[in-house]
């Protein structure tokens, strides 16, 4: 690869050593400035998602949700998008920027909940209710998206519920967020697909109340992939985007619990220095760890802008069904 800086005739600059899961901070930023350097000659736009590792957030061009992200894309002249992410938020960035290159930087980034439902098994339901309305939510493949009326992010999942004209709604994939909007919107009838999100899922009622015992004046955030008996307990329940926001409602609170993947509490930390965030699972964010957002390192978003390895394609049909979910989802106001 180039030089990063003009040095005469000196011999260019050494790459940097390979990088370390637990990485010296000149490695990191070793690394850090081949990354920027190379995405600045190649057009290239780094989009990072809140649960990715601190040190890969901290080299986007732009973090947030993957939804958030797609959309900063479109916004963006750049050409090739590097996605630190998994595999199905390259997906809706390939179908939201269909002109541009994108690329997941590690292979093996996946999701458990979008794996939980097939074409197949999404059939399967549509034909043991085929008076609902399919809406699915964004974490789920562009198949499954294209056989969706519509689609949701956790943002804004109860304002499309409400939109839908239908008064019976197939929520898929995800059970408890499918139930907690079920919650919001009574006046629907909804059949709720049996998906969850592992990292969410796992954390339980009890854990939180020894943690906000421990912390008796904090604020619960949550995120609605959380079962019932979190959300029962939590003082906002919003995606992760949001959650950034709300610590801002609360000037006088110094101590927040955080019910979601570890990773979001970079952000945190980062926006809002003077406070504390703990993770609700009292473990130091141990079950609070999704393995899927944490394989992805600099070597790998460095590896993809140089080599250009894991180019993401939908093919056009399912791209265009996919897309006009989206798009009917983006239609919606919010409330």
């Amino acid at each position: 690869m180039k030089p990063m800086h003009g040095n005469g005739g000196a011999a260019a600059p050494a790459r940097p050593a390979p990088f370390q899961p637990v990485a010296e901070q000149a490695q990191v930023e070793a690394y850090s400035s081949e990354i920027r350097q190379l995405a600045r000659e190649r057009n290239a736009i780094i989009l990072a998602h809140n649960y990715q590792l601190p040190e890969v957030q901290d080299v986007a061009d732009f973090v947030g949700d993957s939804l958030g992200l797609s959309l900063e894309a479109q916004k963006s002249g750049a050409e090739r998008i590097i996605f630190c992410g998994v595999h199905f938020m390259a997906e809706a960035a390939k179908i939201l920027n269909p002109e541009k290159r994108v690329f997941l930087p590690h292979i093996a980034a996946g999701c458990s909940l979008a794996d939980s439902i097939s074409p197949e098994s999404l059939e399967d339901w549509m034909e043991r209710y085929p008076h609902h309305t399919v809406m699915t939510y964004i974490n789920s493949s562009a198949e499954v998206k294209a056989l969706s009326y519509i689609c949701c992010t956790s943002a804004n999942a109860v304002s499309v519920a409400r939109s839908l004209p239908s008064d019976k709604i197939l929520f898929t994939p995800d059970r408890n967020l499918g139930q907690w909007v079920a919650h919001q919107v009574p006046e629907k009838e909804f059949a709720i697909y049996d998906g969850v999100c592992p990292t969410h899922d796992v954390l339980r009622g009890a854990n939180v109340k020894k943690t906000r015992d421990e912390h008796p004046d904090c604020v619960i955030i949550a995120h609605p992939e959380c079962r019932q008996d979190v959300l029962e307990l939590a003082d906002e329940i919003c995606s992760t985007a949001a959650m950034l926001e709300k610590v801002a409602l609360y000037p006088e609170t110094k101590t927040f619990l955080v019910a979601t993947e570890n990773g979001i509490v970079h952000q945190m930390r980062k926006r809002y220095p003077d406070k504390e965030f703990i993770l609700a699972d009292g473990c130091i964010g141990c079950r609070l760890h999704c393995p899927y957002m944490k394989v992805t390192d600099l070597s790998h978003v460095l590896r993809a802008l140089e080599e250009e390895v894991f180019e993401i394609n939908v093919p056009g049909d399912v791209a265009d069904g996919a897309r006009q979910a989206l798009e009917r989802m983006m239609a919606v106001p919010r409330d």
